[in-house]
């Protein structure tokens, strides 16, 4: 008979259902009987908690009992509450030799060698608004290139506008300002753009001549750069932007896949809409991954810098040295000290995390979400630590500061050169984005069957029994290795992508 609930750690005061249990249910390996429904995902008390008591999981405090907890009692929401985290950060204790294959053993993927020595997954054509003002005209000249028009280019992965909703009525100093530099200059320089037009108003504060001085872009074949003021209005420039891509469409498609390496990927790490077994089955397998990827030379970059908030210390014990440590604890310090305080209706909010979806999957504080959350990273070394849009530089398992809404932490990993995507989720997502691919891994089998046109890996068979987290980090790896290489994921195929270019956004709008 197979167990009706999955214990994660000896420690712990509670197990996890693996579906449905009705009432007065036994549980044989707990040797325990439920006093309550308990839904999928949710836990159950294996030992009677006190009021003020820890409750345990993953070998880690989740929260505390707001009151007394009988065995058998179904634990969430209703009789927890947030525990402190812990501050024993214990830098770089958790150190450890890592193995790098040489050159010539590594894994390699079909990618497109630039000539600043990146490597692209996708050959796309992208048209980028300095402004919102822009943003239609840039539409209007991606929307000229339908499947018709590119069926002549096999080697062009598309036309895409990269709009915001920002640019204007905004100081140009400040944080706000060098995130928003920094978010499109990175997409300016991604290697999965081939080639890039820039369209700016013409009279807004993020001039397009500015970013080029201060870029130090320089126009040429398949870079461009105008303003709707000057060209002349919106059809002028709808239809210069047009020609200006079309003469470029050839010289894209005269680029051609070359063997790599898989040191020259950069993964970005993502979740969204996560459920009680993240943290058991997609994040430790795409941890898994992340951890061959730098065995082989690559990069993977976790993010979302509120859902590590109380499992900070499992990643600084792994930092290369105090440095790194104190710089993912200094972002941590920011956001509970310095970004959330300005605003009082905000100022607890890493605390009041989970979202309502969370909740319903099982996730009952922000220390239990956080806990599988930093899974994604993997075992290996902390390197180095990055502000939102920030270069990454660093081979092996980084991390970059980022606010915890997906689409905006995504926008922050490719911005800093992530050319390709790994997303977790429990209760279903149709993320996806341009210009880097991105890979959906379902943490459990009823959700990979009811949205399988969406999701890519099936997770959810570690929990069957079918698969251990090694065997599926393996199959993911090999699956990055071929989308890397051109496959489409299943947001290509459906076609997303297009409206999630989202930069993060803050300070006064003038």
């Amino acid at each position: 008979m197979e167990p009706l609930a999955i214990r994660l750690h000896g420690n712990d005061n509670v197990v996890t259902a693996k579906s449905n249990i009705g009432l007065n249910s036994k549980i044989e390996d707990e040797d325990i009987s439920t006093n309550q429904r308990i839904p999928m995902g949710h836990k159950i008390a294996t030992k009677a908690i006190t009021r003020g008591d820890a409750i345990i999981k993953y070998d880690n405090i989740i929260g505390v009992a707001k009151e007394n907890i009988n065995i058998g009692d179904h634990v969430h929401v209703h009789n927890t509450g947030m525990a402190e985290g812990t501050k024993d950060y214990q830098f770089s204790q958790g150190c450890k030799e890592l193995e790098i294959l040489p050159l010539e053993k590594r894994a390699s993927f079909l990618g497109y060698k630039r000539n600043n020595g990146k490597v692209g997954t996708r050959n796309y054509i992208g048209v980028i608004s300095s402004v919102n003002c822009s943003a239609t005209v840039c539409k209007k000249i991606a929307e000229a290139f339908n499947d018709d028009v590119l069926s002549e280019y096999e080697n062009v992965d598309g036309v895409v506008a990269i709009t915001h909703g920002t640019g204007c009525g905004q100081t140009s100093k400040g944080l706000g300002w060098d995130l928003l530099q920094a978010t499109i200059g990175g997409y300016a320089q991604h290697p999965n753009f081939g080639g890039l037009i820039v369209i700016g108003l013409g009279c807004e504060v993020n001039q397009v001549s500015g970013m080029a001085q201060s870029m130090e872009w320089k126009d040429s074949e398949t870079f461009k750069m105008m303003t709707i003021q000057g060209v002349g209005g919106t059809r002028k420039t709808i239809e210069k932007g047009v020609k200006l891509a079309e003469e470029m469409l050839p010289v894209l498609n005269r680029q051609k896949r070359v063997k790599c390496p898989a040191s020259d990927l950069i993964l970005g790490l993502e979740c969204g809409g996560s459920d009680a077994y993240s943290g058991m089955t997609a994040n430790p397998a795409l941890g898994a991954a992340v951890d061959l990827l730098v065995k082989n030379g690559g990069t993977g970059t976790l993010a979302e810098t509120p859902e590590i908030f109380g499992a900070e210390h499992l990643l600084t014990r792994r930092a290369i040295n105090t440095k790194v440590g104190e710089k993912l604890i200094n972002f941590i310090k920011w956001w509970t000290e310095d970004y959330l305080i300005k605003f009082e209706e905000n100022k607890n909010q890493l605390h009041q995390d989970p979202s309502p979806g969370n909740k319903a999957g099982g996730l009952t504080t922000i220390l239990e979400k956080s806990l599988g959350a930093v899974a994604k990273g993997g075992t290996t070394n902390l390197v180095d630590v990055y502000q939102f849009a920030e270069p990454i530089n660093a081979k092996g398992f980084t991390f970059m500061n980022t606010p915890g809404y997906d689409v905006t932490s995504v926008t922050g990993l490719i911005a800093g050169g992530a050319n390709m995507i790994c997303f977790t989720t429990g209760r279903g997502s149709v993320f996806g984005c341009k210009p880097t691919p991105s890979i959906k891994l379902a943490t459990n089998d009823k959700l990979y069957n009811h949205m399988t046109e969406d999701m890519d890996v099936n997770c959810g068979k570690i929990l069957l029994g079918q698969s251990t987290i090694e065997e599926m980090g393996t199959e993911i790896f090999e699956l990055i290795l071929d989308v890397a290489s051109g496959k489409p994921s299943k947001s290509e195929i459906n076609g997303l992508g297009d409206l999630e270019f989202v930069p993060w956004q803050m300070g006064a709008v003038t």
